[in-house]
């Protein structure tokens, strides 16, 4: 039976209502956020604010300030203890744990019902529903879905019924029991939270099943097919799942990776799309295999707003909407969501590529870039000078981070990188050279800055020991799941730890 041919139909019509919707942002985004504010409008939140007089977007602009996590966390707290009608209606009682804020501590960001139904598992749907659309042909769901989870491993004392963890780990907890027929691996697997005994049993349960698509960050799949292919004796991964045709990958991106998933499989069957499903809600998907861009799904219960950069500290920016966004612009992503999330700036920037669709690529963290000399170097940025250097080079990185190193008596500042090689270079100081033409062919400002060594020195490598950065995600309880290594930092924390491990 082709059962994919058989389901595909019901997916078209959700690709189909995409690009109905897709020429018309201003009437569904309104139509979404009216919906939010009424439902919302006896909550806590939505007393404070007066949901139940607003009728508008500009009403709701005006009279709702933008907020971060620091503003939200007591209510959060308050949410987490059991309080009811907080920033949704009735108890919420999952959370996605993410990486913290400035105060150290890690983000808590609620997961509602409506949340899991119109937000998250919607997302996967499109998810599929866009790939079939591109992919006819495809037997997707004549074998198995391997999705690589985190766990609920936390630092709290919680009630019982709540439920604190990897974003993943809450949605596989909660998945429908029919998707478990079609995914691996087992529950209990799944959710484990010691890596070292669970990528052995992933592994194990993996080299047993007929895979057909597989979906995490890519990163840690890659340690996981590497292991597969190491206990099977394989070459490609295609030799373990000979019907393996797409991973749907997110988190970070794919650009330093390709070319090391392109070495393991077989490019001909193979197939990438990329997602935007973050703690905070799922927001984009790849809609088009050959443009490297996501387009944003705008009935899935999220509201969003795009704040200029020279705003984002603003309580009330002058924000775009999905309607009024300027084609080449970059801003800061802010999201009103069923999740119970008002208003609330995410931390990420996002590059409007297109508007009709309405088609973004990630820009980066808006506090992930470093501007210590007026270079403004973004995620962006060193994600593609790293993939053209290591196509140049025929090298392959795993993990780096990067901050800068201030100028002394006798010398001027520089960039200090920190890379973990799964392939090394020949020559580090030739990759050094090369990062540093690419770096400046992809940013101007950081072009200027490095003219004639004259404000800023060469780029310095550090070559990292294997494993170094999974070492510091475990001691800083981030190992494994959806955790991701800041890129790019303005200040030294991040590197000067790392440093400290690689040198022991």
């Amino acid at each position: 039976m082709h059962l994919t041919r058989i389901l595909r139909p019901i997916f078209m019509r959700r690709a189909d209502a995409w690009r109905r919707n897709s020429v018309v942002p201003e009437r569904v985004q309104t139509a979404e956020l009216m919906k939010l504010v009424r439902k919302a409008r006896s909550t806590y939140i939505g007393e404070t604010y007066g949901f139940e007089s607003i009728t508008s977007y500009n009403d709701f602009a005006a009279r709702v300030p933008v907020s971060d996590y620091t503003s939200l966390r007591p209510l959060v707290e308050r949410m987490i203890a059991g309080e009811r009608d907080i920033l949704w209606p009735g108890a919420v009682r999952n959370f996605a744990q993410s990486s913290g804020t400035s105060d150290g501590k890690s983000k808590y960001i609620p997961i509602t019902p409506d949340g899991f139904k119109r937000n998250h598992y919607q997302g996967g749907f499109d998810v599929v529903a866009h790939y079939l659309a591109s992919n006819p042909d495809s037997r997707i769901f004549s074998g198995k879905a391997f999705i690589l989870g985190g766990s609920f491993a936390n630092e709290l004392s919680l009630k019982p019924g709540i439920k604190v963890g990897d974003l993943s780990a809450n949605l596989i907890n909660n998945i429908n029991p029919l998707a478990n027929m079609v995914r691996i691996p087992s529950k209990d697997i799944a959710l484990m939270a010691d890596w070292t005994q669970k990528l052995p049993r992933l592994v194990e349960a993996a080299s047993k099943c007929d895979v057909t698509n597989i979906s995490g960050v890519p990163s840690w799949f890659l340690t996981v097919i590497k292991e597969v292919m190491k206990q099977s004796g394989a070459e490609s991964i295609h030799q373990v799942w000979p019907n393996l045709e797409v991973f749907f990958h997110g988190g970070i991106s794919f650009k330093p990776y390709r070319r090391q998933y392109e070495h393991i499989t077989d490019t001909t069957k193979m197939h990438y799309l990329e997602t935007y499903n973050a703690s905070e809600g799922f927001f984009a998907v790849q809609t088009d295999p050959l443009r490297h861009m996501m387009s944003m799904l705008l009935d899935i219960g999220v509201f969003f707003e795009f704040i200029p950069l020279d705003q984002t500290g603003e309580k009330f920016p002058d924000a775009a909407t999905a309607w009024t966004v300027e084609e080449g612009k970059t801003y800061a992503l802010a999201i009103t969501s069923c999740n119970g999330l008002w208003r609330y700036a995410i931390g990420d920037t996002v590059r409007i590529e297109s508007r009709y669709p309405l088609n973004i690529t990630i820009a980066g963290r808006t506090r992930s870039f470093i501007n210590a000399f007026g270079e403004e170097l973004m995620v962006y940025n060193a994600e593609a000078a790293i993939s053209s250097t290591c196509a140049k080079l025929g090298c392959a990185v795993s993990n780096y981070t990067a901050a800068p190193v201030y100028a002394g008596d006798r010398s001027r500042g520089r960039h200090q990188w920190l890379i973990e090689f799964a392939t090394p270079p020949r020559s580090t100081a030739e990759f050094a050279e090369a990062l540093d033409k690419a770096l400046q062919a992809e940013n101007s400002d950081y072009q200027a800055k490095r003219a004639g060594n004259l404000f800023l020195d060469p780029p310095e490598i550090i070559t990292g020991r294997h494993g170094v950065f999974d070492r510091w995600l475990a001691i800083t309880g981030k190992l494994g799941g959806q955790r991701k290594i800041p890129r790019l930092s303005n200040d030294r924390k991040t590197i000067d730890t790392l440093l400290s491990l690689n040198n022991q």
